[in-house]
């Protein structure tokens, strides 16, 4: 079985553990363990019935549930098959420019949309062994973000493009490394790109006082997109539902382009019910720094690991030896799955990534490393 490219293939974990995919403690997939929440089981057994109904196509109810929880009218919402269905229009519009600009490294499913669409990219590389801010200010420099003056300098470098007719994508907390950048670092491309692309799947692990979403800067940015994902923070990776905030002019440009009926009725209901879920979201809260914590500080423990400070809800770690290797010894000791690196370029394989999970398995994982590097 070909080695996967994104986390959380079990089958793969399965074949190589030789035991069920059961069986398998995943760190790969960083996933909430706490969910899916009650009330989103609950409303997706109470809505079983409508099954055998169309979906409503403008998907009205839940971009009004989505709007009132970000303080926007409903038309400036549009729901998607997860968030990567919307990254595939977004990159379409990036791929119209002379050039986007991708901090790297990069999740892989932007590559395979900007390639899909032929896009012009210019990697901008995160720095990272400046590793001692989880939160970037501008008074601590840029910290592997360019500074817009200096980023600007090399696009024109690449065909003599200017600022105006490029756009910029990145990930905010940025995956996989976990770094989080505050408005204040991202707001200067605003002014001075053709469209900036934010996509925020981590920022729901942030609390309200932590929170660095540019969503209540689109009203005032039409050039501003914001992706986010339902995915994570309420372990709904089945359903596929996501929703992007933008322009209503682009977003209905958007639903032009797709297919219909891209979520179906199940996930819609779910994400209704999620995101008016406050008691999950603070019980989730409240897990993860603690957890977070104690995962860093066991894992520094362990000789020829060194993980990365993050404000996600995993950690990425630089290994002494072939995380490839170490990743086998893994599933067929312990049978435990990490998320190797090897689809990031930049990082290869001597990076793995791990998600934060309950305390007694990320105990479990710290043994395990232990183990197979002793």
């Amino acid at each position: 079985m070909k080695r996967p490219v994104h986390g959380g293939n079990l089958s793969w974990a399965a074949s190589m553990a030789g035991c069920a995919p059961t069986s398998i403690i995943d760190f790969s997939a960083s996933i909430n363990p706490l969910g899916p929440p009650s009330s989103v089981l609950a409303a997706i057994q109470s809505n079983i019935c409508f099954l055998s109904q169309y979906p409503d196509p403008s998907y009205r109810d839940l971009c009004e549930v989505l709007g009132k929880f970000h303080n926007l009218p409903p038309e400036w919402i549009l729901p998607g098959n997860g968030s990567a269905e919307l990254l595939t229009w977004a990159c379409r519009d990036l791929s119209k420019l002379k050039v986007t600009y991708l901090m790297t490294p990069a999740f892989g499913d932007y590559w395979r949309s900007l390639r899909a669409f032929e896009a012009q990219v210019l990697n901008c590389d995160l720095n990272l062994e400046d590793k001692g801010f989880t939160f970037v200010t501008l008074a601590e420099g840029t910290l592997g973000l360019y500074e817009p003056t200096t980023l600007f300098d090399r696009g024109r470098q690449v065909g003599g493009q200017k600022s105006l007719n490029s756009g910029l994508l990145i990930n905010n907390p940025h995956n996989p490394t976990g770094r989080l950048f505050v408005r204040e670092m991202l707001l200067p491309y605003l002014d001075k790109l053709a469209l900036v692309v934010v996509d925020e799947a981590f920022m729901d692990f942030l609390s309200p006082k932590e929170d660095q979403s540019l969503i209540d800067w689109v009203k005032r940015y039409p050039n501003l997109v914001i992706l986010r994902s339902l995915t994570k923070f309420y372990s709904l990776p089945g359903l596929r539902c996501g929703y992007a905030v933008g322009h209503p002019d682009r977003l209905r440009r958007w639903q032009h382009w797709r297919d219909p009926w891209p979520v179906n009725s199940l996930a819609v209901v779910a994400a209704q019910a999620a995101i008016n879920d406050v008691e999950f979201q603070k019980q989730t809260w409240q897990w993860l720094a603690p957890a977070r914590a104690k995962l860093f500080e066991n894992m520094c423990q362990i000789p020829g690991l060194a993980p990365y400070r993050s404000a996600a809800n995993f950690l990425l770690v630089k290994a002494e030896e072939s995380v490839s290797k170490m990743q086998q010894r893994l599933l067929k000791r312990h049978k435990i799955l990490i998320r190797d690196c090897l689809s990031f370029p930049e990082l290869g394989d001597r990076y793995f990534r791990v998600a934060i999970r309950s305390p007694a398995e990320n105990q479990t994982l710290v043994n395990a490393l232990t183990d197979i590097l002793s």
